[in-house]
């Protein structure tokens, strides 16, 4: 797979089949990349579970902050990481090891997240990666939103967005 460049339909097949999101390195500064993409992907519906060892056992946008994802409840579709690319392959071979418990599927690395030997490693063990991407954004984009605040898209199109039953915006997203 190139990690470069990802098709829509892979994105959005992804974005599609998430319903819970382990959020490693989610931050309570609410000025923060982390914050305010948890605070998203959570108006969309996603459940979502911080995980910052710093914060564990407080309250962050009404979810309970976990120390590590090994604390994480199960189910789990998807590890976002909010952390350093060095750190990604840690956080990697942790989700790896708590595939089955978790029933994760998706190992998903924010933007300028990226760590080849942690992609090789979870693609290995049946993971779907996506790296250097933010959920957020890509959201945004497949569903037309991000076209809302005079961002481009990249579609071109006359059709105005239909709502589907998960309140995306976009055919491409739509179950």
């Amino acid at each position: 797979m190139n990690h470069e460049s990802y098709d829509d339909e892979y994105i959005a097949g992804i974005l599609r089949s998430v319903r819970t999101v382990a959020m490693i390195g989610a931050s309570a500064n609410n000025n923060r990349p982390s914050y305010f993409a948890m605070k998203y992907m959570l108006g969309k519906g996603y459940g979502v579970h911080p995980v910052n060892p710093g914060l564990a056992g407080q309250q962050l946008l009404g979810r309970e902050v976990y120390g590590t994802l090994t604390d994480v409840p199960a189910p789990v579709d998807m590890v976002d990481v909010f952390r350093n690319s060095e750190a990604a392959l840690e956080t990697t071979r942790e989700a790896i090891g708590l595939k089955d418990a978790l029933g994760l599927k998706v190992i998903w690395m924010q933007l300028g997240v990226r760590n080849d030997v942690a992609a090789v490693e979870a693609k290995a063990a049946g993971f779907k990666v996506v790296m250097n991407r933010c959920p957020k954004i890509e959201y945004g984009r497949l569903s037309g939103e991000i076209g809302w605040a005079g961002v481009n898209s990249g579609r071109i199109s006359s059709v105005r967005p239909k709502l589907s039953p998960k309140g995306v915006q976009n055919h491409l997203i739509e179950d």
